[in-house]
């Protein structure tokens, strides 16, 4: 199923987003001494390294790349047992499922226990407003399942699982050592600042932005000022752009504004994406355009 998902996308979803600014994916490379990053299209996996253990946050297309990307950054697949998942859509979670090359077969798959409700069929994922039913989601990889505001460790890696739900019912996002958030589809950012992602696949637009809210409020009341990585929009270290417009959603039938004169014409397009520059340049934040 998900192979087939994935080819859809590539087939069809460039045809709705190219010229609009909406997908601006890292190209795969070097944030710091910890992340690296791998682009699948329009979506950015991560994998972060700390004394010797390596674990990787969420699990991308069903993409055919993957191994050879790893290579890139010296990653090699056998030797990733944990994945976290932020959430179980198409472009999160392909390369664990049922139909992939199964370079991860082994891994322990750490998600939500909400979010667990659509691999059992017990919840369907919707999108475009709630009128269509995405494919169900197929893997025999173990889980762990997690609850809100969950601290647990792999190794001597702190992970902190935070419940965001809006864009799915039981989206997390994880802080890794206090200093690492990774957010997958809870927040999109402009050259102004970070929205609330996307409208038309959100399960409710309303409760993402009030999640957004209630995450913001968290880090600030703790004193925590993490680097903030999205799925697909790359990062930033200052929460005041984080969060400058997380009561607004970016709109993705229409051309964003204000124009991001380094955002892809079409996000899909990997052509920029070169072993030579993932081996050389580290991966910049997102401009702040004030």
């Amino acid at each position: 199923m998900s192979k087939f998902a994935s080819a859809m996308q590539i087939k069809l979803m460039p045809l709705k987003y190219r010229g609009k600014e909406v997908f601006k994916p890292l190209n795969t490379g070097v944030i710091d001494e910890h992340v690296k990053c791998l682009r699948e299209y329009i979506a950015n996996i991560f994998f972060y390294t700390k004394n010797g253990t390596t674990i990787m946050i969420d699990a991308g297309y069903n993409y055919p790349r993957l191994k050879e990307k790893m290579g890139w950054l010296d990653l090699n697949p056998a030797d990733i047992r944990h994945i976290l998942i932020t959430h179980q859509d198409t472009d999160h979670v392909g390369a664990v499922e049922k139909d992939s090359d199964l370079l991860f077969s082994h891994a322990t798959l750490y998600l939500s226990d909400i979010e667990n409700l659509y691999l059992t069929g017990e919840k369907r994922r919707k999108v475009i407003y709630g009128l269509y039913k995405l494919p169900m989601v197929h893997s025999d990889n173990p889980r762990k399942l997690l609850k809100d505001g969950e601290i647990f460790y792999i190794n001597d890696i702190k992970i902190e699982a935070i419940l965001v739900p809006g864009h799915t019912w039981g989206h997390l996002v994880y802080l890794i050592d206090d200093k690492y958030l990774f957010t997958g589809d809870t927040i999109w950012f402009g050259p102004d600042g970070g929205y609330s992602l996307l409208s038309s696949l959100a399960e409710d637009n309303k409760l993402a932005v009030r999640s957004l809210d209630v995450l913001e409020e968290k880090l600030r009341s703790r004193g925590i000022n993490p680097m903030v990585i999205t799925g697909h929009t790359g990062w930033h270290d200052d929460l005041d752009f984080v969060f400058a417009h997380s009561d607004q959603l970016c709109h993705d039938i229409r051309k964003q504004k204000p124009h991001d004169p380094d955002a892809p014409w079409d996000g899909y397009d990997e052509s920029g994406d070169t072993e030579q520059k993932a081996r050389s340049i580290r991966l910049a934040k997102q401009k702040w355009m004030k």
